[in-house]
């Protein structure tokens, strides 16, 4: 559902105040807003999303042992081989590409869970909820796309709870680099590659609409460089 999206001024002053508390050095004066006001907000369709959370999973599984031939069984009997991309999928069938990248996803799986309700929060703090694997696909057990979303109890995010977070973590992002170039404590127990990948997944599944908004981009085509 498309809403409004608050004033990002007063969003942006809470994330520099969160960034603040938790020790970590704030972004400097004119760092770019995500939306300007009057823009409206919304998340992507909710099959895209939990389509999204599915693919990575299985790739998270291919980096931990899962066969190739189990993974391409379980993405083609879910219809989902459209939703790989050409990484993705380069990785999947020969292990081509930065394993190490792929392992990462894992917090990715992590946010998009977040935004479909199955999981109770991102605290940029704390790694994904140990009961978070339980809350995906059984790929051992051959649990396919449909059977999962079927005993699954999605209950998407409102979008503009979801806006306010990636405010949250755009200027995380920052900080957590800067803290980790400059030799300075982090404040938990995820470093700054997590909290990239959580950005990642938030950047993607949140839509916003506006004079200054392009389509939203594919999931390889996510800038993050800013």
């Amino acid at each position: 559902m498309k809403k409004a999206a608050p004033d990002p001024r007063a969003v942006r002053k809470a994330s520099l105040d969160e960034v603040d508390r938790l020790g970590l050095a704030t972004p400097p004066a004119g760092f770019p807003l995500v939306w300007e006001p009057g823009d409206a907000v919304e998340l992507r369709h909710t099959t895209e999303i939990e389509a999204r959370a599915a693919v990575l999973h299985v790739v998270v599984a291919r980096c931990f042992g899962m066969p190739t031939e189990a993974a391409m069984h379980w993405l083609l009997g879910s219809h989902l081989v459209e939703q790989v991309t050409p990484p993705e999928w380069e990785f999947v069938i020969g292990a081509k590409g930065d394993h190490r990248s792929f392992v990462l996803h894992h917090d990715a799986v992590f946010a998009l869970a977040w935004l479909l309700g199955l999981a109770q929060h991102l605290d940029p703090t704390a790694p994904p909820e140990d009961r978070l694997m339980q809350q995906m696909p059984d790929l051992p057990s051959g649990e396919g796309f449909d059977r999962w979303r079927s005993r699954s109890l999605m209950s998407p995010r409102d979008p503009v709870e979801a806006a306010v977070l990636l405010d949250l973590y755009y200027c995380l992002d920052w900080a957590f680099q800067d803290a980790e170039q400059n030799g300075r404590p982090l404040p938990g127990d995820i470093n700054g590659n997590a909290i990239g990948q959580r950005r990642w997944a938030l950047e993607w599944a949140v839509v916003f609409t506006g004079p200054y908004h392009d389509q939203p981009p594919d999931w390889e085509e996510v800038d993050l460089s800013v």
